[in-house]
């Protein structure tokens, strides 16, 4: 690390972007591009071989998106700090980064100002998070904690675990086999489900359990 310089390494599958984003960087004083990658294999390839400050990765990236990167390097390369870059500002998005290891989240429309506080938030040990993702995480947290979790507390605990089966795609047969029920009960449940929830078919169940945050969906 030369002069107390700042090392970045960018990541990004579209080239423009990254050309923008270097465009960003170098207004901001003693920070370095020293190296691009332009999918996830590459950037570990390059975090390993220039081990810089910070690297700053979109989200997805074909076969080993920004959260593969930022898990691997958590655990392999902690010394470096992971932001990811995206155009999403989803609850669930930004929650799977941050169990990634990530050190921040940072929308794409990020000025320079912001990015240059999440660079300092990072080597300082610290999360950064957009303030659009910051009220997002905020809406979820209501929503889950008032209409949302008061649905859930109307539900016994059986109809709690077969809703959230449901939403992960398991079969009748399956969610019978894992709660050891029959497949008759399962349907009574989900039919018990329906009605006192006010929802008419499967994909409604899945959004609902979704949105109280009783499963995560997969980017």
């Amino acid at each position: 690390m030369n002069n107390g310089a700042i090392h970045v390494l960018l990541a990004d599958d579209h080239t423009l972007f990254r050309a923008g984003l270097r465009a960003l960087l170098s207004e901001l004083e003693g920070v370095v591009v020293v190296a691009e990658a332009a999918d996830g294999a590459e950037a570990l390839r390059l975090i390993a071989e220039h081990q810089p400050h910070i690297a700053l990765v979109d989200v997805g990236m074909g076969a080993v998106s920004g959260l593969d990167v930022a898990a691997q390097v958590t655990v392999n390369r902690p010394d470096v700090r992971v932001i990811i870059c995206s155009m999403y500002a989803h609850e669930e998005y930004v929650l799977r980064a941050m169990r990634a290891g990530a050190a921040g989240y940072l929308l794409k429309d990020a000025d320079v100002v912001e990015l240059g506080l999440a660079i300092k938030a990072a080597l300082r040990g610290e999360i950064y998070l957009s303030a659009a993702v910051s009220k997002q995480l905020v809406a979820g947290y209501i929503q889950r904690t008032g209409a949302g979790s008061g649905a859930l507390d109307g539900l016994s605990a059986r109809q709690r675990e077969t809703l959230r089966l449901i939403a992960e795609g398991r079969t009748t047969q399956e969610i019978a086999n894992e709660l050891g029920i029959s497949v008759k009960t399962v349907e009574k449940h989900r039919s018990q489900l329906m009605e006192r929830l006010g929802i008419r078919d499967i994909a409604g169940l899945v959004r609902f359990a979704i949105r109280v945050g009783l499963v995560v969906p997969d980017l």
